[in-house]
């Protein structure tokens, strides 16, 4: 079937007597047509031929909607229903999962409320820092869902991109200037060539596997209230492989260029919780160069939108936005490490969260909180209750230890980390500044009277402290010794609170 002859089934699936008389929406994409009724979504393959993907043959239209729904199910189980064909019957009417000859193929979705995706949610301001969570442990899940891909060579395949991407963006000369795609591409091959090693054993290591390939925020809906991927990359196994990172970047750039950064920000912290923070935490070296690649590629397809679009000059400055980002993205500022202690009730935690989304470099410092670095050495859940012998004085040391341990894992991997923990003894102080191994460190502690911090522990719910108002009481009993951080009354609201660490820290 030409392009043409399928003009005939496209005319026919819009009709709403070819749904039992509903009303249709009818959406046209490049490489599809998409077909929305109250309770149904059909959608076929455009008879295109790119260079990136062909659906010219009936056949290959269905296979690449069979691949569709296999790629799609496992991360959205409840949207992708099934392929059916669309038919000539008896009397040489067309037909949706007719008993006759297919002439077409299609795929078969539920309908959702295309105002719960989460670019919908963005721009009605409404992913807040619950949602944010929610949908760092859903890529987390998602992720850990697909299959590894053994012997793909990434780093090459993200060497193609890079060079797609400079010739590409010197298409557009009015839009990026040659020079400066230049220095980014120079940038971009320099981040490249550092990383190889890592990226090789991250593979070997089984992190690249067949992502989703297009995780922005338009390709994420609410359903029953829980972040669901759906429209993963199905026409190109190339594309959609990739190290999980890379996945996970290009939905935090698209949050960090909406100017979402502090949900960008939750997003990377609860993912590397749910992800098994210890495996990923010497990748963070790579984030800059794969969310700035991403950025750039949003830039040169964006442009190629321009000549096409209602609102051209509105669309080229999205493209400049997006080559600014990259440019941005490649050039991290340099990491640091920050400590908050305090005794339980001070707020600590909830500093540490608020305060890591103004931290370079982006999307923001990552967390290191004792109280869920406890639960993860005793192997139980975030909010599970541990018995006493999880608060032994070699139960802590070994806490202690271990966010010493990752805080330094974290910068060195260029990275900045927040360490929220009480540190009570001048030694735990002493450590975790050692941490630094001379990149730039600031200590913070937090003071607040004890019927505050009483009043603080007591309205705590599904938190990973098991601090109540009896360990708040006791620990005014701890001799703390001589503190030389920077002391920070704790005492007013969080905003207070954040808007004093801010100025401790020259953060803005």
């Amino acid at each position: 079937m030409s392009g043409n002859d399928q003009q005939a089934v496209i005319a026919f699936l819009g009709l709403p007597a070819s749904h039992g008389g509903q009303k249709v929406t009818r959406v046209d994409t490049h490489a599809a047509a998409v077909f929305l009724t109250a309770d149904r979504v059909l959608k076929i393959k455009r008879a295109v031929k790119f260079p990136f993907l062909d659906f010219s043959t009936l056949e290959k239209r269905r296979a690449a909607c069979e691949a569709e729904l296999t790629v799609n199910r496992p991360f959205a189980p409840s949207i992708y229903r099934r392929v059916v064909p669309i038919t000539h019957v008896a009397d040489g009417r067309l037909a949706i999962g007719g008993d006759g000859v297919p002439v077409e193929w299609a795929v078969e979705m539920a309908r959702f409320d295309e105002t719960k995706a989460l670019d919908h949610l963005a721009a009605a301001g409404k992913i807040d820092d619950r949602l944010a969570d929610a949908l760092g442990q859903a890529v987390a899940k998602a992720h850990e869902s697909v299959p590894i891909t053994r012997g793909f060579g990434f780093a090459d395949v993200l060497e193609e991109i890079v060079v797609q991407n400079d010739l590409e963006l010197r298409e557009t000369p009015d839009l990026f200037s040659a020079d400066t795609v230049a220095t980014l591409t120079q940038k971009t091959r320099a981040a490249l060539t550092r990383l190889r090693p890592l990226l090789a054993q991250r593979e070997r290591d089984g992190f690249v596997r067949r992502c989703h390939g297009d995780l922005h925020l338009g390709n994420i809906v609410l359903i029953d209230g829980k972040p669901t991927l759906f429209d993963a990359i199905e026409f190109d196994e190339r594309i959609a492989t990739s190290d999980v990172f890379y996945d996970l970047a290009f939905l935090l750039m698209d949050l960090i260029e909406r100017g979402l950064r502090g949900q960008a920000n939750i997003v990377l912290n609860r993912y590397l919780i749910a992800a098994g923070r210890d495996n990923n935490l010497d990748a963070l070296a790579a984030m800059p160069l794969f969310m700035s690649v991403r950025a750039a590629i949003r830039a040169k397809v964006t442009a190629a939108r321009r000549k096409h679009a209602s609102s051209p000059d509105e669309v080229a400055q999205n493209a400049r936005d997006y080559f600014a980002l990259a440019c941005r993205l490649i050039e991290p500022a340099p990491p640091r490490l920050i400590a908050v202690g305090g005794l339980s009730g001070t707020g600590k935690s909830v500093l540490a969260r608020a305060l890591a989304a103004f931290v370079p470099p982006a999307p923001g410092a990552v967390v290191l909180r004792s109280d869920i670095e406890r639960k993860l050495i005793f192997n139980v859940a975030e909010t599970e209750k541990l018995p006493p012998a999880g608060y032994t004085r070699e139960a802590t040391e070994k806490v202690y230890s271990a966010l010493a341990s990752k805080a330094a894992q974290v910068i060195a991997a260029g990275h900045s980390a927040i360490v929220d923990a009480v540190f009570a003894t001048a030694e735990e102080r002493q450590a975790i500044a050692r941490a630094a191994d001379g990149l730039p460190f600031q200590g913070l502690f937090l003071t607040a009277d004890l019927e505050t911090r009483i009043a603080r522990v007591g309205a705590r719910v599904h938190d990973a402290s098991d601090a109540n108002a009896e360990v708040a009481r006791q620990q005014e009993q701890y001799q703390l010794g001589a503190v030389d951080w920077t002391e920070v009354d704790a005492s007013g609201t969080p905003g207070d609170t954040l808007r004093r660490a801010q100025t401790a820290l020259k953060l803005s």
